[in-house]
């Protein structure tokens, strides 16, 4: 067993060495995250004087206060002042186990946090006018709420309730398995973190405006972060940011020529039917009419495969270009066909 581990170890590092033999090198661009345990802070207050404790949060963490308060926990605006600290206090004593749980979480953050710096790099290296988040705020949420942010401050907000480990009793209890479903509370992992995080940035660059086009040029739009998102964190696994399991990737890879098959016979690139994009576009255990081995969301991974070919034709085009090119022009010039 143990000689087992070290050989999985070394076929780890070579995949990793693999993935970032062509990334450039950005050690000269200075990242540093400031970290705030907003969770600490908050579940450490003094409830009997909720309103005071609660001016105090705003002065350390202005802006994102409000940000919790009425988007995170879900309060209306219109709620009074005694309404809000009941609130705030009722959910400071439900969520104290899990916020209890959540400091083993936060002990994997320095690690977390390199990597985000990492990937905040490429980010600064590859759109050097965006101006990268340089604070990393860490709260608890709602189950049922946001589990990663960008502020309106340009700040990276975690909620850490929804990366307590797959094996969390909350996610496999039967209200948390009605919320996730396994095939998405597997992902409730640190790892995931810097994923998250960067994929909002990505967002935020570019706001996907997708949804209404043909599904040939919505799975290119995916297929466009996808590709984006491996070239700004290179050091990371393509099951973290595909969201596939590696038997599901892998299972992509072999029956890749399968799959495109699939989406011709049936005539489906061109449909703008919801009721039909969604089953590709969409969160699934797998995809029904690819069998139950498939990745759901498989339009990513097709969409993935048709940009990276379009770049090989395009060698030396910058990811701004990519990004800003129309996924039509991608699709036609790419003569997609595997094989």
């Amino acid at each position: 067993m143990k000689n087992t581990g070290i050989v999985y170890l070394l076929i780890l590092l070579i995949v990793s060495a693999c993935k970032t033999k062509n990334a450039p090198d950005v050690s000269h661009i200075k990242i540093e995250l400031q970290v705030q345990r907003f969770e600490q802070d908050l579940f450490n207050i003094d409830t009997t004087n909720i309103d005071a404790s609660l001016d105090q949060l705003n002065q350390k963490y202005p802006g994102f206060l409000q940000d919790y308060v009425f988007n995170i926990l879900g309060l209306s605006p219109e709620a009074d002042q005694a309404v809000i600290a009941n609130q705030v206090n009722a959910f400071i004593r439900s969520y104290k186990p899990l916020k209890d749980s959540a400091d083993d979480v936060f002990s994997k953050m320095n690690t977390i946090t390199a990597e985000l710096e990492e990937g905040l790099r490429y980010v600064k290296y590859y759109f050097p006018s965006y101006p990268v988040p340089n604070k990393l705020i860490t709260f608890i949420g709602p189950i049922n709420s946001y589990g990663n942010i960008l502020t309106g401050n340009n700040e990276l907000a975690v909620g850490l309730q929804m990366y307590m480990g797959s094996n969390y009793s909350l996610y496999q209890s039967e209200a948390g398995q009605q919320l996730y479903p396994s095939y998405i509370s597997r992902r409730f992992q640190p790892a995931y973190i810097p994923v998250t995080c960067i994929r909002n940035v990505v967002d935020d660059l570019y706001p996907d405006r997708s949804a209404s086009r043909p599904l040939v040029e919505q799975m290119i739009e995916a297929g466009k972060r996808t590709y984006l998102l491996d070239h700004l964190l290179p050091n990371t696994e393509d099951t973290l940011f595909t969201g596939y399991t590696a038997a599901q990737l892998e299972g992509a890879y072999d029956n890749e020529a399968t799959i495109w098959s699939f989406f011709i016979n049936n005539e489906l690139l061109f449909s703008i039917d919801p009721a039909i994009t969604k089953d590709y576009m969409n969160e699934s255990p797998n995809t029904p009419a690819l069998g139950p081995q498939s990745p759901g969301f498989i339009g990513q991974f097709v969409g993935w495969q048709i940009v990276k070919k379009w770049m090989e034709k395009n060698e030396g085009f910058s990811l701004q270009k990519l990004m800003e090119t129309d996924p039509k022009l991608i699709f036609e010039q790419a003569k997609y066909k595997p094989k």
